[in-house]
């Protein structure tokens, strides 16, 4: 008579190790935003670019992240997650010392790529050990209010290690406790691997990964000027480089899609993409992803370059965002068996692109009180009645060993989506600024005026199309969405980033 196996006697410590991983990666996305205007200015990293310091993590991260999750599975989540923590605390290092643009670039995708590693193992050290369904569900708590509360923290840590240090410690500060998180790992987590075939769909890794980076390039290569320091003319959508970028990324993007038709092991299977609830919610996820990144960025260059904050007062100025997302998520989580998952996520979408579209109306003189923090208020609890709705349609009818992929293609969604949209949204930001600028810098005008002004129409135009971003999300939920409450699965798809 066979017996279950006992628990992990370490298993809460394990999870305590697992968790700061995990804070570490959430910090990662947000204490990098409050320093990036200081690390602009040091390394001399013009506008066009400087978006690179944010898409270069969040397009290795959601790029390999499947592929990732697969080699925990098959070398060892144990030994990967350790891995992973080496390797991040590596690339923290290399980017705090980074002396040029380039450097910093090559780090930030370093950082993406080892959490890719880190992020599955994370997830599935979790599923393995944690047994008993009361503690397993105790355990995916704490991880999740980590993945939600962290950015919080981020964007604290970050205006305090900006402003009393440097921002190069906004990266270094990685290293000390991902090096301790790995020695404590080898201590008190147990390792565990999948079983049978361990097979990588290498050619799908390399084909969405150089896509994606190639659209992202096009986007950029529209926003530089033709003539650095001499016009303020951009090279713009019809230059050939541009089209050029954007044409290898379309051809690498739709051979992604037939490879992985034809492969027998692939990265992501179409079938759980081309699901009606489940395509709607990594759509949704995209959008939104493609907005939001967006708005930190900008609305962080607005408190610093126009309101003349500083960078802890520029975190503390985001901090009912995720106040918001936090305090909603658990009045959502009670109504979501009630009401279902579309009546959530239409009015929460509603609600997003209002507080969007609001950032429009800032300048130089509105008060943070009137126009900021409304639509922060608003965006929040918006994101709050979309985040945990479209968690749980991700997993409407999949199939049990599908259901790993299904979670990570949510992460995978938002990741890419925050890449693409950050990248087009900069792009358009630089149009504007330089387009204002050669429409009003005469000779008898106030330089400094028109160089503000100009700055201002960049981040009208950015949050418009950040808008546009949330309004193309509603539309996703409106048409696609159609499960109802008794098809939410009992535990929804968990975040890992």
């Amino acid at each position: 008579m066979s017996t279950a196996p006992a628990p992990d006697p370490k298993r809460w410590l394990a999870l305590g190790v697992i968790a700061v991983a995990q804070l570490m990666i959430v910090l990662d996305a947000s204490i990098v935003n409050i320093a990036l205007p200081s690390a602009q200015r040091d390394l001399n990293i013009s506008d066009a670019d400087r978006q690179w310091v944010v898409t270069a993590y969040t397009l290795a991260f959601g790029g390999l992240l499947l592929l990732g999750g697969r080699i925990a599975d098959f070398v060892g989540r144990k030994r990967v997650f350790v891995i992973g923590l080496i390797g991040f605390a590596a690339a923290s290092a290399l980017g705090g010392i980074a002396s040029t643009a380039g450097l910093l670039y090559a780090a930030r995708g370093l950082q993406g790529a080892f959490a890719a590693l880190l992020a599955p193992a994370a997830l599935s050290l979790i599923s393995v050990t944690f047994t008993e369904t009361k503690e397993r569900a105790t355990a995916f708590g704490v991880f999740g209010a980590i993945s939600g509360g962290g950015a919080a923290i981020g964007l604290l840590l970050g205006g305090v290690l900006t402003e009393y240090a440097s921002w190069r410690w906004c990266l270094g500060v990685n290293v000390p406790i991902a090096l301790l998180a790995a020695w404590a790992a080898t201590r008190v987590v147990r390792e565990s691997k999948a079983e049978g075939d361990t097979k990588y769909d290498i050619p799908g890794a390399v084909l969405v990964t150089l896509g994606l980076v190639s659209l992202v390039y096009g986007f950029t290569e529209a926003a530089k000027e033709k003539n650095p320091g001499k016009s303020t003319e951009v090279l713009g959508w019809t230059d050939s480089s541009t089209l050029t970028f954007l044409g290898v990324a379309v051809v690498l993007l739709v051979a992604f899609v037939l490879w992985e038709r034809r492969t027998a092991h692939p990265l992501l299977p179409l079938r759980v993409a081309l699901d009606r609830n489940r395509g709607g919610s990594y759509l949704v996820f995209l959008f939104i992803g493609a907005g939001l990144f967006a708005m930190f960025l900008f609305l962080t260059f607005y408190f610093q370059a126009t309101l003349g904050y500083t960078p802890l007062r520029s975190g503390f100025a985001f901090l009912p965002f995720s106040l918001g997302i936090i305090g909603g998520a658990g009045v959502i989580s009670q109504l979501l068996p009630k009401l279902g998952p579309k009546p959530l996520m239409v009015p929460g979408l509603v609600s997003a692109a209002a507080g969007m579209l609001l950032l429009t109306q800032i300048t130089a003189e509105t008060s943070y009180w009137t126009h900021v923090l409304p639509s922060l208020v608003l965006m929040s609890v918006g994101m709050a009645a979309v985040f945990i709705p479209a968690s749980s349609t991700a997993l409407v009818g999949v199939g049990s060993h599908d259901a790993g992929v299904a979670s990570a293609l949510l992460n995978t969604s938002q990741q890419v989506g925050g890449s693409l949209g950050t990248a087009l949204l900069n792009t358009l930001y630089a149009g504007a600024v330089t387009s204002y600028l050669a429409d009003n810098m005469s000779k008898g005008a106030d330089q400094r005026k028109v160089a503000a002004d100009a700055l201002l129409s960049g981040y009208h135009t950015a949050f418009f199309w950040g808008a546009v971003m949330l309004v193309l999300a509603l539309i996703t939920a409106i048409t696609l969405i159609n499960a109802k409450k008794d098809d939410i699965p009992a535990e929804g798809a968990v975040g890992v980033a």
